[in-house]
């Protein structure tokens, strides 16, 4: 494949399925959580879990529970893996905004809170993000949040047993006995890690196994491996300045089911920073969206393939208002492409 050579980088389909996803997409924006609150359901018993997605896609109103706190509907889930479990499409990355070393993590602990309140569960993160691991587990820990939260974080070394060290230290440093989802991080050495991951999902170890990269160039080799491998999950970047996925992943992940997290969606080079200062497009409003934040995740979440999109951040403010996006109206592709062209017109 060539990319179980890769240097250890930082981190920057038949049209019938790709429409039964969307149809599928749909269904689950009306599902409630199923075992644990605004977390996966597969903590309880998996049987039953599929039970319940069988049901709400029979009878959507049966499950149309509250958010915590709210007097909406829920946030919108999509499904993952094949148990019938769903993930909120809104979660946290710990890139960079977890990385704080010993330094008070307060409003770290009102972010998750405030993330779990409006109803989302995944917090994700690696070994290559500094402390970010340590905080998540500090975070976890004091706040008493770790049954609510979905936890992901990644192994990113080569070799049988680093890996293992690696992931155990990972699950040391997260004060976890059990990971939501554990991801190849930029492919580094896959197929023997990829040995690893299965043997843990088999023992309970994790639940879920996935794979990442963050270049465009990856792509083909992140769909040769979904070709050959079993993978729960694929985490990539996508953004509305940033469209390359749509030509072949995302109809791929979504024609094997594997499920969409979302790296990056608010696009590099400091799109969100350039469009802060323009006004919003007029019919933004009608997509229930207060800011430029919104709008970029309301693009994202318009792919019926992705499941979830991860920006990060440290401020409790900025989560709330990032979580307001997987609610209100769904929106089409040709509304995403409005939002394409407000934003190339805008940057």
């Amino acid at each position: 494949m060539g990319r179980d050579d890769l240097p250890l980088q930082p981190e920057n389909p038949g049209r019938a399925t790709f429409l039964r996803l969307a149809g599928a997409a749909a269904v689950c924006g009306a599902l409630a959580p199923v075992a644990r609150a605004g977390a996966s359901g597969a903590r309880g018993d998996p049987a039953q879990a599929g039970k319940a997605l069988t049901a709400a896609q029979s009878n959507p109103a049966s499950v149309s529970a509250k958010s915590p706190g709210t007097a909406v509907d829920p946030m919108l889930r999509r499904p993952i893996g094949t148990t019938g479990d769903t993930l909120p499409v809104i979660g946290c990355g710990t890139y960079r905004t977890f990385d704080i070393g010993d330094a008070d993590r307060s409003e770290h602990v009102a972010v998750v809170r405030t993330l779990v309140e409006a109803g989302g569960s995944v917090i994700d993160s690696s070994p290559m993000y500094g402390s970010a691991e340590r905080v998540v587990g500090d975070v976890l820990a004091a706040s008493g949040l770790r049954e609510q939260v979905f936890v992901a974080t990644k192994v990113w070394t080569r070799g049988r047993e680093q890996g293992i060290a690696q992931m155990e230290a990972s699950m040391r440093a997260l004060q976890v006995s059990q990971v939501d989802l554990m991801q190849i991080h930029n492919l580094v050495d896959w197929r023997t890690q990829l040995k690893t991951l299965q043997a843990w999902k088999a023992s309970g170890r994790i639940r879920y196994l996935g794979i990442t990269h963050y270049t465009p160039g990856a792509h083909d080799d992140l769909i040769a491996v979904m070709r050959e491998a079993p993978i729960d999950a694929v985490q990539l970047n996508y953004a509305a300045n940033d469209r390359a996925a749509e030509q072949r992943l995302l109809p791929f992940a979504a024609e094997r089911g594997v499920a969409v997290i979302v790296n990056q969606p608010f696009g590099g080079g400091g799109l969100l920073r350039q469009l802060s200062a323009k006004p919003l497009p007029g019919f933004a409003a009608e997509l229930q969206c207060e800011t430029w934040a919104q709008l970029l995740l309301k693009f994202v979440l318009a792919h019926p393939a992705v499941t979830c999109a991860i920006p990060g951040t440290s401020n409790a403010r900025h989560m709330r208002s990032n979580a307001q996006a997987g609610f209100g109206p769904s929106i089409d592709r040709a509304m995403a492409q409005r939002i394409a062209q407000a934003v190339s017109d805008a940057a």
